[in-house]
């Protein structure tokens, strides 16, 4: 099983959309999948689920976020058992480390989404977890049980599920954010991508995370001289690989470059790789061919804009070349939808593209 990470310091690059067709196209090719919502935002969530959905989800919840273990308590074990054996966010799950208390000893379904795809839906009130990273931090430095708990616990529950439900691939959607959050899924996951746009915005985006990874590896190496290899037993073998990059959901200009980008858009596309080598820490991406830095992940296969195709995927919560097939099409949307349905499925060839390419690249990352 591999923990991947979609993350950019930049947002609006595309992130979750790309996220859930990865995620959609492994399943297809028959990878038992998991999604994991953490972007307080959850937006990986709603394109998964509708609102309705989600809301019940944490309406039910919503006593334990503020007391996990009162709640329990209070309401009782048959009670509690038969919303514990229900699908449940990330944040429930996170809520007894979050207090300090015992982990749940059963895991709570996963949500199915489809054939072999399955997701642990986001919360806003994430930022609660945050803030005990931050406040615990300094504990991990002196394998505090309870810090390294806090700090390992995401990995350990994509961990738990994969190794119950069978899953191969865990993609993890993140907030555009430097944050102790991000500091920990990003430090404790296996591989990461990097969406970007052609623009400044993505080149410092690049710039800020190299910088980040820098620092944050730094913390851990001196986290890692100073407690048990008991305790290392909870963090990955080795700091986050580098995957590469993706430029996605860039408008298209047939015959003016070699990747059919606008000229000022190709420049900045052209330097995406230069900022990769020199922020991106070697270490990171040592296991990477040069042609794997240089080129996008997938080639051109979904760096071309989508327009409203996108928001077709999110408002029916399907993969673009799924929507023509469905049964479900509102009628103002059925005629034009159906009018460009070669164009809807032909996007289904591109995420399988880009999806082998990523494949082959999580390949490369050696325990």
């Amino acid at each position: 099983m591999k923990i991947i990470s979609l993350f950019n310091n930049k947002g609006g690059v595309g992130k979750t959309t790309l996220a859930f067709h990865l995620s959609c196209a492994l399943a297809e090719k028959n990878h038992k999948v998991l999604m994991i919502d953490l972007d307080p935002q959850c937006n990986l969530s709603l394109c998964a689920i509708d609102e309705e959905k989600l809301k019940e989800i944490w309406e039910i919840e919503d006593d334990f976020i503020d007391d996990f273990d009162n709640t329990k308590k209070k309401i009782g074990e048959l009670e509690f058992n038969r919303i514990n054996n229900n699908p449940r966010t990330i944040h429930y799950l996170l809520k007894p480390t979050e207090e300090g208390t015992g982990e749940l000893v059963n895991l709570p379904l996963p949500l199915n989404i489809r054939y072999n795809l399955d997701l642990i839906p986001g919360r806003l009130t994430l930022h609660k977890y945050e803030y005990k990273i931050s406040e615990r931090w300094g504990g991990a430095y002196q394998g505090d049980p309870l810090a390294i708990r806090t700090v390992t616990r995401i990995r350990t529950i994509a961990s738990e599920y994969s190794e119950k439900y069978g899953y191969e691939y865990v993609i993890v959607d993140t907030s555009p954010s430097l944050g102790a959050l991000n500091k920990i899924i990003i430090s404790t996951t296996d591989g990461f991508i990097i969406p970007c746009l052609p623009d400044m915005f993505s080149l410092y985006g690049i710039r800020n995370i190299g910088e980040a990874l820098n620092l944050w590896k730094k913390e851990l190496d001196i986290i890692y001289h100073l407690i048990s290899d008991e305790k290392m037993k909870s963090f990955p073998s080795k700091f986050i690989q580098f995957l590469g990059y993706t430029i996605y959901n860039a408008r298209r200009y047939e015959g003016k470059t070699r990747w059919n980008l606008a000229v000022a858009h190709d420049n900045y596309a052209q330097q995406i790789p230069p900022t990769i080598e020199k922020y991106i820490s070697k270490e990171l991406r040592a296991h990477l061919s040069d042609d794997m830095i240089k080129e996008p992940i997938g080639g051109t296969s979904v760096m071309h804009s989508h327009s409203t195709l996108v928001a077709m995927s999110q408002k029916y919560r399907s993969p673009i070349w799924e929507i023509p097939g469905l049964h479900s099409l509102d009628k103002g949307d059925k005629s034009t939808i159906l009018g460009n349905r070669r164009r809807y499925e032909d996007t289904k060839q591109a995420y399988f593209d880009f999806t082998e390419d990523v494949k082959k690249r999580i390949e490369t990352i050696k325990d």
